[in-house]
């Protein structure tokens, strides 16, 4: 009889341990946004100031490739932009030049035409003193003399004029397209230069966020292509847990849910933290070996992300436990 009574509570005990809730609903390892830098241009890394393990701010310089040449380049496209402006300094000199010489003829041509019309009120105010006897007659013979010279000068300005205004119009068409080839040129030499202002930008090595570095590949003084990475750093401060969930346990999570995540130390030791679904999967997958899910290792399982604020002490790829 009392065999029998050790056997029923046996069972009892059984029973009640096989209903007993579990501590977690899935389990999945701990992960961070990893982002290796890579090399922006070739050359010698002039500097190079990055260290596994420190915390870097974002923007922060921590590198130069070298731009010597770069800078050389430059300079020799400011000596060329230089001249250019120097030539067309010069241009724009012998256009005004030859527009000040039409000027000077057309003040010329306006002294003539008011000279002529001094003599012919000269001339009418002699042929009445003519006619009344008061003054020989070749003085009015000589101001007529005198206004036939300054029509023959008047007509010679005018042709000079129409031959300057020709000569500047051609002058002009030659010196407008020597200025417009001039622009071109300095079109491309500024095009050149914001190539180069990028390349040498790119030579400057800069934290794209804050992070922790988590691997350095090369050293400074080595000679670095575009393209070679340089070093990969992490946001741990936001990391997320990778879990697995069946599709029975689909139906009661959704994005944005809060939840309990657990950093698992070992030896039963863990550590709260309050997390947010972030992501579900929307395809199915076979459950990794790692993993252990509510179904203990259901053949299709569906990843979820959960976000976790760090607090220093989860580290990438600890294992940890989710209870929704």
């Amino acid at each position: 009889m009392k065999k029998l009574m050790i056997i029923a509570s046996m069972a009892l005990m059984m029973a009640a341990c096989g209903k007993k809730e579990k501590a977690y609903d899935a389990t999945g390892t701990f992960e961070a946004t990893e982002v290796t830098i890579s090399a922006k241009a070739t050359g010698e890394l002039k500097s190079f100031d990055v260290t596994e393990g420190e915390t870097i701010e974002g923007g922060t310089l921590v590198g130069r490739i070298d731009t010597y040449q770069l800078l050389l380049k430059k300079q020799q496209l400011e000596t060329q932009r230089g001249q250019l402006a120097a030539s067309k300094r010069q241009l724009s000199s012998n256009r005004s030049a030859a527009s000040s010489q039409q000027l000077d003829l057309n003040k010329q041509l306006s002294s003539i035409q008011q000279q002529i019309a001094n003599a012919q009120r000269e001339r009418q105010r002699y042929s009445e003193l003519v006619k009344d006897g008061a003054v020989p007659r070749k003085q009015l013979d000589d101001i007529d003399n005198q206004i036939k010279v300054l029509n023959r000068q008047l007509e010679a300005t005018r042709d000079q004029i129409r031959s300057a205004n020709a000569a500047l119009a051609e002058q002009g068409k030659g010196i407008g397209a020597q200025m417009d080839g001039i622009d071109a040129q300095v079109a491309g030499i500024d095009a050149q230069q914001r190539q180069l202002d990028d390349q040498i930008a790119n030579a400057d090595i800069v934290a794209p966020y804050k992070g922790t570095v988590l691997e350095k590949y090369v050293e400074q003084g080595e000679f670095v292509s575009t393209g070679k990475p340089l070093f990969k750093m992490a946001d741990v401060d936001n990391m997320f847990i990778r879990a697995y969930v069946t599709s029975a346990q689909l139906q009661n999570i959704k994005v944005g849910q809060q939840c309990k995540v657990f950093a698992d130390y070992g030896d039963g030791k863990k550590k709260e933290y309050p997390g947010t679904i972030t992501w579900i999967s929307s395809r199915s997958e076979f459950t990794p070996k790692t993993i252990l899910t509510d179904d203990e290792r259901a053949d299709l399982v569906y990843a979820v992300k959960i976000a976790i604020k760090n607090d220093g002490y989860v580290k990438i790829g600890m294992y940890g436990e989710v209870k929704f």
